[in-house]
């Protein structure tokens, strides 16, 4: 089999592959959704079954429960209406304690029993696998499955149950049949078609190397820009075919010498387009490579530096000379150390700052007194770098206002879904001239309050701080949050422990904003240890950042909450709100700095906190 041969069939595998592995998915999905519909349904229909016993046992309160529900004629059609509104529903049932059907709404002889041994269908929709779903569709057709709720006097032993029978067969011929149908004509129709693609991929893919055989054909008979074809049969492997020719032609090339200049002249014009400013020093100190922007950095021309020695362009009287002086004595490199060109000696500079990085071309020779091998020099304009830095912060802000909102629509969600539900419980009172709606309004009114404080807790969330920055020390900042925690700790048995590594290092911050998110990470942490342990504050130094570290010997994070730790209203603790760790984020957001963690079960949490430091600190 040909390479071409190969291809396509490759190509077909991956897309067939690509296809059913979606449709496995979606079809998972489909699956997954149905039978919580049929559980929401289920409930929600018991949830009608029962208001229509209790109204049957209201009517006739001279009698007893059973009495009055044996003598309703109507109470059987109503169940049947209740379930008529879902596809997976089977039968509705009233039963005593023993089990024996009072009312049914499926026509039961008197004094059958209800097969109370059917499985719950709860735990089978919400904790059972996409294996064990598909074998009680597939497989277990016969099997059904219920959900029960007992009513009874108050203090007193359950008088009665209301069992709804859910048969997931019907929905495999009702719902999950004709999905599957779907899902096979579209998975056909796409592998097909990816078929269709995989050959004309084939084709328009090896044909500019059939055309690099016919022109590598010409060159080696010195015909380059004839354009005529030689014929030939073609091997199996074309790329083997091309391969080869590629290694006549550098059989024929090898005796060929190359003009060194060329190389460097094509060399230089590769850097000739860079934003920053490249320069190379040979062994005895003068300039033998210089691209770039010079202008921008040094004020100078090109053709005014090559071969000038390093302490003309360059004097040790500058900061900037002095610290290639002292590279090129100790043949150590430097990477993007800040320096100050105002006092170039070469013309005026337009950039006042500059990141300056040297390598040392070749290591030491033998002895002290050996020579040193040449050096690069390399100057780049900071502001780049920090346009570079603002961009990625504002993807970061973009994605932290992508998690706020959805934590908001979750929140906003669950209430929306309860007021539904219950508008939809009313309607069907209304509709049987039921007017009692004071339990469904007392509701709705609950989640319409509950609704209105998700939605000022975000309003006030999102509305704009202002910050007042100020330069503050960082080791006294972090012994005061320290010392505030101090109290609380000792109380819940837990040891502080302060070490810092950043004496007169200050950063740009408000003071009051990071305050209260470093003690927002605080009083988590401390609350992550009901039995004491130790909680412990390092600072330190990370190129331009302060970091600041907060640990503690708690119970960790557990990994399915790292990925939505830092969202609005998303919390772990029963009485949390989960607004502490958002702010956190945000606060630390606005101070252009991030906030990460790193946590293992039962072993406690680390977080890591960096903001840039004051300039007086570069």
């Amino acid at each position: 089999m040909n390479l071409r041969a190969q291809l396509t069939l490759w190509s077909v595998l991956v897309m067939a592959v690509i296809v059913g592995a979606v449709t496995a998915v979606d079809l998972a999905q489909e699956v997954k959704l149905q039978f919580e519909s049929a559980l929401e349904r289920a409930d929600y229909t018991m949830g009608v079954a029962v208001n229509e016993v209790k109204q049957t046992v209201n009517r006739n309160p001279t009698i007893g429960i059973r009495d009055a529900l044996l003598t309703d004629k109507d109470l059987p059609n109503d169940l049947l209406a209740a379930m008529s509104t879902s596809k997976s529903l089977y039968e509705i049932a009233v039963c005593d304690p023993q089990g024996v059907i009072l009312v049914d709404s499926v026509p039961t002889p008197p004094g059958t029993k209800f097969p109370t041994a059917l499985p719950d269908f709860g735990p089978l929709v919400n904790n059972g696998s996409l294996i064990e779903k598909m074998r009680v569709l597939l497989l277990a057709g016969s099997q059904k499955y219920q959900r029960s709720q007992g009513l009874g006097v108050p203090n007193q032993p359950i008088a009665i149950y209301v069992r709804v029978v859910v048969w997931p067969a019907l929905m495999t011929q009702k719902e999950i049949i004709p999905i599957i149908q779907r899902h096979a004509e579209v998975s056909l129709l796409l592998l097909m078609g990816s078929i269709l693609v995989a050959f004309l991929f084939s084709a328009i893919a090896f044909r500019p190397i059939d055309k690099l055989g016919q022109m590598l054909d010409l060159l080696m008979k010195g015909e380059f820009e004839s354009q005529e074809t030689l014929p030939a049969a073609k091997p199996a492997d074309e790329f083997g075919v091309v391969a080869s020719k590629v290694n006549l032609l550098g059989q024929q090339l090898r005796g060929a010498q190359y003009d060194f200049s060329d190389l460097r002249g094509n060399f230089e014009r590769l850097l000739r387009d860079l934003e920053d400013a490249v320069l190379v020093f040979g062994r005895d100190r003068r300039l033998v490579v210089a691209a770039g922007a010079l202008e921008r950095f040094l004020g100078s021309d090109r053709s005014e530096l090559i071969g000038k020695p390093l302490v003309d362009i360059f004097p040790p009287s500058t900061p900037l000379g002095l610290l290639l002086q002292q590279a090129a004595q100790s043949g150590q490199s430097i990477r993007n150390r800040r320096v100050s060109l105002n006092t170039s000696a070469n013309g005026s500079s337009s950039v006042a700052v500059a990141l300056l990085s040297v390598d040392v071309l070749e290591g030491l020779q033998a002895g002290m007194g050996g020579a040193m091998g040449g050096i690069l020099v390399r100057l780049r304009d900071p502001e780049a770098t920090r346009q570079i830095g603002r961009q990625l912060q504002t993807a970061d802000r973009l994605s932290a206002i992508s998690r706020i909102t959805g934590g908001v629509a979750h929140e906003v969600k669950n209430p929306l879904n309860a007021i539904l539900m219950h508008v939809e419980l009313a309607r069907l009172k209304l509709a049987k001239g039921d007017s009692d709606l004071g339990q469904q309004m007392d509701i709705i009114a609950r989640e319409i309050v509950r609704l209105d404080r998700v939605v000022k807790t975000f309003l006030d969330f999102t509305k704009p701080v202002e910050l007042h920055p100020s330069d503050i020390l960082l080791e006294p900042f972090v012994n005061e949050v320290a010392e505030l925690a101090r109290p609380l700790a000792q109380t819940a048995k837990i040891e502080v422990k302060v070490e810092q590594e950043t004496d007169g290092i200050s950063i740009a911050a408000d003071r009051d904003l990071l305050k209260q998110a470093l003690l927002n990470v605080v009083m988590n942490a401390i609350e992550a240890m009901p039995d004491g342990g130790q909680l412990r504050f390092e600072s330190s130094v990370r190129g331009d950042n302060a970091e600041i570290r907060v640990s503690d010997t708690g119970c960790g994070i557990p990994p399915a909450a790292k990925a939505k730790i830092f969202g609005l209203y998303f919390t772990t603790k029963e009485k949390g709100t989960g607004i502490g760790l958002a702010m956190t984020f945000r606060i630390i957001q606005l101070h252009d700095g991030t906030i990460d963690f790193t946590s293992e079960p039962g072993k406690g949490a680390t977080f890591i906190i960096r903001v840039p430091m004051a300039v007086s600190s570069n």
